[in-house]
């Protein structure tokens, strides 16, 4: 299934050449579904492509590149895309359930380090949201919190006011809740980075050296945490601990 409705491209750069206007944007969005549906996925990856690299990003578009891989068996780049179209969506059902029905066919079943139930908790109500959506709801509560203490002042009335004061109390709590799970998202996205294995199979070395010995060795669609770069390497850690050096090339960032 691909998505065609609310063809909503983000602007990823600032500044992107003037002639290729929103209007090319859609067209060519449309032209890669009509090829999509005809069949023709390696067609429409082009042409899917060929909006990122003008600049525009947006969920519906690495949702239907995700879909697009996935039909030529592409299992890692379908992930990918899974991926980054959660990151810019992490409420959508619909990449959440192809996410989940690619991540099936992996090969790899990696057991995560078992968290703290109270931190586990903490780290899926962050996720949950993306920051536009946490923003959002901070702005609310700020107008909310706002609106109580002007009720406040302005009313006469002991039986408005202390309504208002349980109203501004009880806004300003979600307020300071929110506004922590706010920078806690954002914290999230700007100091951790992720990537995803597009090869079939990959030994990870144990120092980046093409010489040294073998960690252990991963497959298509496995997702890791990049801890460190070096050169044409980056240092890996998976879900269960496991820490070892991988090629640039044989990955994508989510």
């Amino acid at each position: 299934m691909i998505k065609k409705s609310g063809l909503i491209i983000v602007l990823w750069l600032m500044i992107v050449p003037l002639a290729f206007a929103s209007g090319e944007v859609e067209e060519l969005m449309n032209q890669a579904n009509n090829l999509y549906q005809q069949e023709k996925y390696e067609e429409a990856i082009k042409l899917y492509n060929q909006i990122l690299d003008n600049g525009y990003v947006g969920p519906e578009l690495y949702y239907n590149l995700g879909n697009a891989y996935y039909r030529l068996g592409k299992l890692g780049y379908a992930i990918l895309y899974y991926e980054k179209a959660l990151k810019l969506a992490p409420d959508d059902s619909d990449i959440q359930y192809n996410l989940k029905i690619a991540k099936a066919r992996t090969v790899d079943r990696i057991q995560e380090v078992p968290q703290l139930f109270f931190i586990e908790w903490w780290n899926v109500l962050v996720a949950s949201l993306s920051v536009t959506s946490w923003a959002t709801i901070v702005l609310i509560f700020y107008l909310l919190f706002l609106f109580s203490i002007g009720l406040f002042f302005l009313s006469k009335k002991a039986r408005i006011q202390k309504q208002a004061f349980l109203l501004g109390s009880f806004s300003l709590a979600l307020l300071i809740l929110t506004a922590i799970l706010l920078f806690a998202r954002i914290n999230r996205e700007t100091s951790s980075q992720y990537g995803v294995l597009t090869e079939q199979v990959q030994a990870v070395k144990v120092s980046p050296d093409e010489n040294s010995n073998d960690a252990f060795v991963i497959h298509e669609g496995i997702k890791f945490k990049i801890e460190d770069e070096l050169k044409d390497w980056v240092k890996i850690k998976l879900a269960d601990g496991k820490v070892g050096w991988l090629k640039k090339d044989t990955f994508g960032k989510i």
